[in-house]
């Protein structure tokens, strides 16, 4: 897939870890680990903007286009 997942990244710069985060924005620890892994089929933006807000970070920190990614990066 040509779309990366950075959320592990922001989490170890934030020193937080994914079931924290998971019950400070309401989601269960298992969307976040699909959204995490790649394996998620979408996203609510309203989803995203409660990890952005709560990391205190942007969309493009959690996502970024690589063309030629291999599957399952």
């Amino acid at each position: 897939m040509a779309i990366i997942i950075r959320l592990d990244i922001m989490l170890a710069r934030r020193k937080m870890r994914s079931k924290d985060l998971a019950r400070a924005i309401g989601a269960t620890e298992a969307n976040l680990s699909l959204f995490k892994s790649g394996k998620s089929k979408g996203l609510r933006f309203e989803t995203l903007e409660a990890i952005c807000r709560h990391l205190d970070c942007q969309p493009g920190d959690l996502l970024e286009y690589e063309p030629d990614a291999p599957e399952g990066v």
